[in-house]
């Protein structure tokens, strides 16, 4: 087991509407950077507005931070989670076969959705007053497919496809530590060693994908994500960038 990271704080709820609500409630009097862990939500949200179903023994978390810098560089955090999600499952398992990385916020585990991130803020410009990122993990129980969109990637757990039995507590300890990490290299080196790092467990890299908003759909080829965290598509009309939308494969 990994040590929690030192300046990072912890609070527990036992039930809460939403952790990211919750972020939102403690942020006037946070000093640092926050985890909250909360092991029932009776609000939790997903992109979009959706409903976040949350089966007991899953992961349903928020880190605050209060990011001194425009929106755009703290939106990129949304794939320092997606690392460190990552290897906190290749931690709590022992490998990572069958995991990769879904643009711009899932983690997925022999093709299904495992993880979700949703990144929520106040503020803009540098006034900033805080980011917090909402995660949820299916530790123990996946959503039905009742419960997902048509077409969208089919909902799995760490328990059914590893076999490995995680509390959310030990987790979070595990994510935890491998956010700190790459939050420091954030710091230190910019976003182009994360950028790197995510690209090389990427779902679906060179192959053709479907992006999807509320107004347009683009289909064509994943050729790469850019500096500011940008989809970059090669269509029929040539390469397009994507800030943000509905992926599907």
């Amino acid at each position: 087991m990994s040590d929690w990271p030192q300046g990072y704080g912890l609070h527990i709820v036992q039930e809460v509407d939403s952790t990211l609500n919750e972020a939102a409630r403690i942020a006037p009097t946070a000093t640092g950077p926050v985890w909250i862990l909360a092991h029932h939500q009776t609000a939790a949200r997903g992109r979009r507005g959706r409903a976040w179903t949350h089966p007991k023994g899953n992961l349903a978390a928020t880190l605050l931070l209060r990011p001194d810098e425009p929106p755009e560089k703290a939106a990129l955090r949304s794939f320092l989670a997606s690392l460190a999600l990552f290897d906190a499952c290749v931690s709590v398992t022992g490998r990572a076969t069958g995991l990769a990385l879904k643009w711009p916020n899932d983690v997925l585990l022999n093709g299904g959705k495992l993880a979700g991130i949703l990144l929520e803020s106040t503020g803009q410009g540098r006034g900033l007053s805080h980011l917090a990122i909402g995660i949820g993990v299916n530790l123990s129980e996946a959503p039905g497919a009742d419960q997902v969109e048509p077409g969208a990637v089919r909902p799995v757990s760490l328990l059914s496809e590893t076999g490995a039995h995680v509390t959310p507590e030990d987790f979070l300890t595990e994510l935890a530590a491998a956010y700190a990490q790459y939050e420091t290299q954030f710091a230190t080196y910019g976003f182009a060693p994360i950028r790197t790092a995510w690209l090389s467990r990427a779902a679906r890299l060179g192959e053709v994908i479907t992006a999807r908003t509320a107004t347009s759909e683009t289909v064509g080829t994943f050729e790469t994500v850019d500096a500011g965290g940008n989809l970059i598509l090669n269509t029929a009309k040539g390469r397009v960038s994507i800030p943000a939308a509905e992926i599907y494969f």
